[in-house]
């Protein structure tokens, strides 16, 4: 069995690397001593101290956004769950990083069941042309599904279905490699098609966003071995920083631990903070 925790670390490591790298962004250049008097030639010197400084562009701007989910019931059930986002973006003229990690936290009647840790890492390649090139990779566990470590890798390509102002979809789609480390049963490798519906729309004038988000992973084997992913959000913004939000999400695994179901819903509620739209 190959392990993807090296490789899943490492592209992670690359990263975290590059957006702390402060030479990753675009810098100005400091003109060296002794320029010359002359306006035309300072001018042409000028010229060329801009071509440099953006033909050494690596990523030229940065989003993000934190999220905090959750709902609380109390009575003849008693239910706690608290859902922590964020999306990071780093775009650039030739490469655009994005990560969504995520953490989970819940328990039902004072009995610990959600305590769920997501981390990825899609690495896009011209990403702003119709049709561009990705690769991913994950690292996940979950106290729900019964699984200690789940690792994924994969490439695949992107095409760009709408692109307008208030709407945007697109859909890729990727070959990927997946080890599941379950906690009673045999850890499970297996080569998957992972194809992905993404899209967002806004209305009113940017007072109302809906986005969604669908993964269908069929395993190449075997395609009853199937998992898929949907999660959809209703949004209204507050302020420029600030939105209220809603989202409701599914999962299906076909294959789970003893005396797990298989499919799982969860309905929140919360705030979303940062530049991102």
């Amino acid at each position: 069995m190959i392990s993807l925790k090296p490789i899943a670390f490492a592209a992670l490591f690359c990263f975290f690397f590059s957006f702390f790298n402060p030479f990753a962004f675009a810098q100005q250049p400091t003109p060296p001593p002794g320029l010359p008097v002359s306006t035309t030639d300072s001018l042409r010197q000028a010229e060329v101290y801009n071509l440099a400084r953006q033909s050494f562009v690596l990523f030229d701007s940065l989003n993000y956004r934190f999220i905090g989910d959750g709902n609380l019931t109390r009575g003849n059930i008693n239910r706690t769950l608290v859902v922590t986002r964020a999306e990071i973006i780093v775009n650039g003229p030739v490469v655009s990083l994005s990560t969504n990690p995520r953490f989970a936290y819940g328990k039902q009647n004072h009995v610990l069941a959600e305590r769920d840790a997501y981390i990825d890492l899609f690495i896009d390649i011209y990403k702003q042309k119709r049709v561009y090139g990705f690769s991913l990779a994950t690292l996940e566990n979950s106290n729900l599904r019964g699984i200690n470590l789940r690792q994924l890798a994969g490439i695949g390509v992107g095409l760009r279905l709408l692109r307008k102002s208030n709407h945007t979809l697109s859909f890729t789609n990727a070959v990927i490699h997946e080890s599941t480390n379950f906690r009673s049963r045999p850890t499970i490798t297996i080569q998957r098609n992972s194809a992905r519906l993404k899209g967002s729309h806004t209305f009113l004038q940017n007072k109302i966003r809906f986005n969604h988000i669908t993964f269908v992973q069929p395993a190449l084997s075997d395609f009853s071995n199937l998992r898929w992913n949907t999660v959809v959000s209703l949004e209204l913004p507050l302020t420029k920083w600030v939105t209220i939000r809603t989202a409701f999400e599914n999962t299906y695994e076909s294959v789970v631990d003893p005396n797990r179901k298989k499919n799982d819903t969860r309905l929140t509620a919360g705030i979303a903070v940062g530049n991102r739209p």
